[in-house]
């Protein structure tokens, strides 16, 4: 392939290096001290919360708990499967002679949402209670709001 330009390239500028100037490190106390004795101006600066992941009250921001926040955007606590319904549930089941693990099967439910729902640690859910009605063959769905 063919050369751009006739003849050979050159640089036309020189290398330049640059030089960083070494920085004084005054961290040290002794260095601290000595230059404080030749009279050098020594600034020194005081760190707030050093080493602390907590925002003091002297801090220019205001600090937000974000808990607070939370409780006022989201509603306090979740309705849970009342004590009626739990006990409907397990009667039906043990009169079924079956185990959860044969209802969670039946339902298409994993094992420890019926644990769950047994337990009255589960947010009612009105089609698994649907599916749960139909296989047991009871009311359950209208025992939510009471």
């Amino acid at each position: 392939m063919p050369s751009r330009y006739p003849g050979a390239v050159t640089q036309d500028w020189e290398p330049v290096v640059l030089h960083k100037s070494k920085p004084k490190n005054l961290r040290d106390p002794k260095a601290v001290n000595a230059a404080i004795r030749n009279g050098v101006a020594v600034q020194t600066v005081k760190k707030f919360d050093a080493g602390s992941n907590k925002k003091g009250k002297s801090t220019a921001v205001p600090v937000i708990n974000t808990k607070k926040l939370e409780e006022d955007t989201e509603p306090a606590a979740m309705d849970r499967v009342k004590a009626e319904v739990r006990l409907t549930i397990q009667k039906a089941r043990l009169e079924k002679k079956m185990s959860q693990a044969d209802l969670a099967k039946q339902i298409n439910e994993r094992i420890q949402v019926v644990q769950e729902y047994e337990n009255g640690k589960a947010v009612p859910n009105q089609a698994l209670l649907a599916k749960m009605e139909k296989v047991l063959g009871v009311k359950l769905r209208g025992k939510i709001g009471k």
